[in-house]
Formats: C-alpha cells, sequence, structure tokens
C-alpha cells in the first residue's frame, strides 16, 4: 500500500488560502480519481477539491473552518500499489536517519511536556488542529485558551482569534496573576457587534461568508476610491429590431441564446480600446495600465449574492465568441460551477442593473479597478427624431449608462468621453450586420 498527499491546489492570480467548509468524505471511504473529497471557499468563489487517485481516506489534517495555505497537504489517501520493492532500499539505506529522526521527535515531545501540556477538545469547547498546533508554538495553556472568546461558527476559536489573542498577550504575561480577569471581558465586546434593539416578532439571520466577504469588499472600495458618476442616454432601437430578427437563426446555428449582455460588452471592449486610461489600477502613487482587457460581468447568485465573473481578452472576441462565453460564466455562476480563476483578473467591470428594472444605478467600484458601468433597463419612450425634413416626435427604444469611475485618477473629461463613446458604439448599429 502506498500513501498519497492530497495537497490543496494553486487555485488562480493572487489566490494563496482557501477556507475548509465541508468534507464530503468521511476517513475509511473509498475514493476514485477526481472525485471530489472536500469543498473549499476564497474569498471569490466555492469550489470542490478532487482526488488526483483511487483510494481509501486514511486521515484528515484539518477541520471544517480551518485556513489552508496552497500547497498544504489536506489529506492522506491510501492507495493500492506495490510499494515492497521501494520499502526495501528504504529500509536499509534509511535506518540509521529514521532512527535519528525518531530519537529527534521523543525528545521534541519531552521538551513540550516539560513547557506545557498539550490542550485538548471537550464537548462543549472544540479546537482545530491550526489553534492546537500555534497554542502549543506559542505555550499557551489549556486554562489560557478556553478563556479567548472564539468568534468562528458555534464561538470556536479561530486563527485570528489567536493572532490577536498572541499580540496582546506579550504584555499581559508581564502584569501579575489577577489582571488575567478583565483580559477575558475586554475580549467579549469585540465577538459582538453593537446592539439592535429587537423584539420577539424580528427574525435575527446571520449573514453569509460570501455575504460578508462582499460587505468588507464594498466598505473598502468605498473608502478608497473617489467615486463620481456620469451619465449618459442611449438610443438603442436598432440593436432591438436587429436582434429581434436575428435570434432565432442564431439560436438555431449556434445553439446558444443571444441576448443584449454580449452586445454590450462588445461595445464596451472596442470604447476600452479607444481609451486605454480606463483600463488601470493604483498601486500607491503608480498607475498600472493593463494590457489586457479582461471584462468582468457581475451576476446575481439564487442566493442574493453578487458574483463577477471575468471574460479574459474580451476585445479579441467577436460577437459568437463573445456571446458563448456570457452563457457560459452566467450558467455557472448560477451553478455554482465557477472555479477560482474565472473570478481572476478583471481590469474593467459591467453590471446589468436593468434585470431587476432599475432605469439606473450608481455601482461601487470593484477594487482594484478605477471604473464600473451600469446598464439601465431598456425602456419604449418617445423621443424627438431629427430628419432632413425636419424633427418629428416617435417611439424609440433607450436606455441609460451610468459610469462610475475613480476621480483620483480618471478626470471627468475621460469618464465622461468613455461612457458617451460606448452610447456611440450602441447607437450605431448596423441593421444589415451578419454573425
Amino acid at each position: 500500500m502506498a500513501r498519497f498527499e492530497l495537497k490543496l491546489p494553486k487555485m488562480g492570480e493572487s489566490v494563496a488560502e482557501a477556507t475548509l467548509t465541508s468534507w464530503l468524505k468521511e476517513v475509511g471511504e473509498t475514493i476514485e480519481a477526481d472525485e471530489a473529497v472536500l469543498e473549499i471557499a476564497t474569498d471569490k468563489v466555492d469550489s470542490e477539491v478532487p482526488s488526483e487517485v483511487d483510494g481509501v481516506l486514511v486521515e484528515k489534517l484539518f477541520e471544517i473552518d480551518d485556513v489552508v495555505q496552497v500547497g498544504q497537504t489536506i489529506a492522506i489517501i491510501e492507495t493500492d500499489g506495490d510499494a515492497a520493492t521501494d520499502a526495501a532500499p528504504a529500509t536499509v539505506v534509511e535506518t540509521p536517519t529514521v532512527e535519528k529522526a525518531i530519537a529527534a521527535v521523543e525528545k521534541t515531545v519531552a521538551v513540550a511536556k516539560d513547557t506545557v501540556a498539550p490542550v485538548v477538545s471537550s464537548e462543549d469547547r472544540f479546537y482545530s488542529p491550526l489553534v492546537k498546533n500555534m497554542a502549543k508554538a506559542e505555550g499557551i495553556s489549556q486554562t489560557e485558551l478556553d478563556g479567548i472568546a472564539g468568534t468562528g461558527k458555534d464561538g470556536r476559536v479561530t486563527k485570528n482569534d489567536m493572532l490577536a489573542y498572541i499580540d496582546t498577550r506579550g504584555t499581559e504575561k508581564q502584569a501579575p496573576a489577577p489582571a488575567a480577569a478583565p483580559k477575558v471581558a475586554k475580549a467579549a465586546p469585540k465577538a459582538t457587534p453593537s446592539p439592535v434593539s429587537v423584539n420577539g416578532e424580528d427574525e435575527i439571520i446571520e449573514m453569509t461568508r460570501m455575504g460578508k466577504l462582499i460587505s468588507h469588499h464594498m466598505v473598502a472600495s468605498v473608502q478608497t476610491s473617489a467615486h463620481v458618476q456620469s451619465f449618459i442616454e442611449a438610443d438603442v432601437t436598432n440593436i432591438w429590431n436587429w436582434r429581434k430578427k436575428v435570434k432565432g437563426s442564431f439560436e438555431q446555428r449556434e445553439g446558444e441564446k443571444l441576448t443584449f449582455t454580449p452586445i454590450f460588452m462588445e461595445a464596451v471592449a472596442k470604447a476600452i480600446r479607444d481609451f486605454p486610461m480606463i483600463n488601470i489600477s493604483v498601486d500607491g502613487d503608480r498607475i498600472i495600465k493593463r494590457k489586457n482587457i479582461n471584462l468582468g460581468m457581475a451576476a446575481a447568485l439564487p442566493d442574493g449574492n453578487l458574483i463577477v465573473p471575468v471574460i479574459k481578452n474580451a476585445d479579441q472576441l467577436n460577437l459568437v465568441g463573445m456571446t458563448k462565453a456570457v452563457n457560459d460564466l452566467a450558467t455557472r455562476s448560477r451553478g455554482g460551477k465557477l472555479k477560482p480563476d474565472d473570478t481572476q483578473g478583471g481590469t474593467y467591470t459591467v453590471t446589468n442593473v436593468g434585470t431587476f428594472g432599475s432605469i439606473m444605478g450608481t455601482p461601487i467600484i470593484n477594487q482594484p479597478q478605477v471604473a464600473i458601468l451600469a446598464l439601465g433597463a431598456i425602456r419604449k419612450v418617445p423621443a424627438v427624431i431629427e430628419t432632413p425634413d425636419g424633427d418629428f416626435i416617435g417611439i424609440r427604444m433607450k436606455m441609460f449608462l451610468s459610469h462610475s469611475y475613480d476621480h483620483r485618477v480618471v478626470n471627468g473629461a475621460l469618464g465622461g468621453q468613455f461612457v458617451k463613446r460606448v452610447a456611440e458604439y450602441l447607437e450605431a448599429w448596423d441593421m444589415n450586420r451578419e454573425i
């Protein structure tokens, strides 16, 4: 038999760790190659971790809610295999090394026992392996650990709780023993929000993990960027009529529904090519001009949360390619099938507030980007139509485009010219266009 180490795989650009949210397999269960073993969550997306081999799960190295670093071993899987040929040389050549290692471990254990007794979980208080290791490394006793206020699920002590305690422990260690009592009293308010008056008819709903992340992300964006907005109304009558004419044949030929979103995305990508200084991010006092145009597409999830999958190199796609990319990301977003890399690398974001009937909006910038465009609902409205023979009133299909941008680096001229260019591309749509 051989032992395989299941490690947390690399999950895309800038993703260094993930939270273990659930185990899909228990110790002793058989696992097939490519079968999901556990579920994880990053600050962007939830995902499954599959096994690379067939075997039996023999050991879990992390518990639910533990934070795992990319490359760390999460579990041990025992596989069928002839390890005898490898075992014989290892026994002969490595025996002295193994004996030394065993002696070193025994010595370490003896020293640890002399310094601090190992902490243990109880029926009322569970500690993850990570927390236990941190307590052992810092010499935190069982009594100390039991006194730390936990902010995790069911009052569990998390990694952040431990780090916060360790940061303040240095000064408190020097204080006399009686001073330990106020320490616990101070920790309690940190674990609870400001009190809100409720009555027996009110319902208290705990925010989801993703909801908390979105909340922090939005607040951080408002505190980081100087948000300003520009609005423009676009006449999309030609697009409305053209789509109505071709959508049936398009779906029959391509097997994809033609919505308005890929048409709008194409116009945005073209406008970014015309105004590349919209496709930037800010790093301190430096501006990073992005080479690739990667459009984020804000999508609402069934649970009410929001996610932003990214269309990579959107300016290089024709309308058919854009339609397939939009439909694929939208479908996988709703089904919870996005991969971590699907939400990474965005350089500009588009959100469709018109889906919910809003005619315009003032969206918050998706950091570290510097601008975001909101698409309002398409409405049938009376409008003045100019012709060589004079002006007259007609029925047109119109929509508002709302452009939020970071006034630290994008001035009103650039922000206004960009959204005007998007509108110009939409209004200049060729009714005879073929796809």
